[in-house]
């Protein structure tokens, strides 16, 4: 059974509504799949009921931000119940220190002598459809941007004083997961997008209490997700994997890969 448990939505920074998800995983033969949208459950629920409808098995996730070391990890959350109220009180937690990250990182390049308005920032609004963030879209809008890749290597950088602000520690984050009734998974430690990879990040994490990690992902190599999945099964931690697509946002990422049979995994939903 194919499968792919990471896809974002237009909840969080993806392209695609719950309807156009369902149909994607459909068209791309995938029978097994999760939405693991950043802070926000909003579209869990419309797309389990789509899910059902077309004969999927759909698992309920969602990427929370968290802070260890000054580094930003993403945990993942799966088998979560959307209507837990510390789930959605730290959704909303993070998404404010994400709305006051856009604001402070515009005011930043105002006063580096950018031609921006806050005045105009504050009431700018964009299709949710196309991808992406307000402050990503803001400065496509005034072609000062290009697309994720060119944010983050050009502007969204420590030269700029920009970084991602000060999310819950890791501890709290699976901690609320666990609250929730799901299962707390590190994402994409082996992407050298995300950082500086699995060998660096992978024995900072040791003492977490995380129940396993996201072993093959679109930003891994082979061997990488060979290596983390053997160490999971070696620690009896659980092995997740998907493609993190976030439609047509992130051009290099697609639905379906890399390619991951359901017996790759290891969950206990799957058991």
């Amino acid at each position: 059974m194919r499968a792919d448990l990471h896809i974002h939505t237009t909840a969080s920074d993806g392209t695609w509504d719950p309807s156009q998800v369902v149909e994607a995983v459909c068209r791309a033969g995938i029978k097994l799949f999760a939405i693991s949208d950043h802070d926000s459950v909003a579209n869990v629920a419309e797309t389990k009921r789509l899910a059902e409808n077309a004969g999927l098995t759909f698992i309920a996730g969602v990427e929370l931000n968290s802070t260890k070391d000054g580094h930003n990890y993403h945990i993942l959350g799966y088998g979560i119940d959307i209507e837990n109220k510390r789930l959605g009180e730290l959704c909303r937690h993070n998404q404010k220190l994400l709305e006051q990250k856009d604001d402070d990182s515009v005011r930043n390049l105002i006063d580096r002598g950018w031609p921006l308005s806050m005045e105009e920032f504050k009431k700018y609004t964009y299709d949710p459809h196309r991808g992406g963030w307000k402050a990503l879209a803001y400065l496509q809008d005034k072609e000062l941007c290009g697309d994720v890749n060119d944010f983050f290597r050009r502007i969204f950088t420590a030269e700029n004083d920009l970084g991602f602000p000060d999310f819950p520690a890791i501890s709290e984050v699976v901690q609320v997961i666990h609250d929730a009734g799901g299962i707390a998974l590190c994402a994409h430690l082996a992407s050298d997008f995300h950082g500086a990879g699995m060998q660096e990040y992978l024995p900072r994490l040791v003492n977490e209490q995380l129940d396993g990690f996201e072993c093959y992902h679109s930003g891994h190599s082979a061997e990488n997700s060979r290596l983390l999945a053997h160490f999971c099964r070696r620690h009896k931690l659980y092995i997740s994997g998907g493609s993190d697509c976030h439609g047509s946002f992130v051009h290099s990422r697609h639905l379906g890969v890399p390619f991951i049979d359901a017996d790759m995994l290891y969950l206990p939903m799957l058991q």
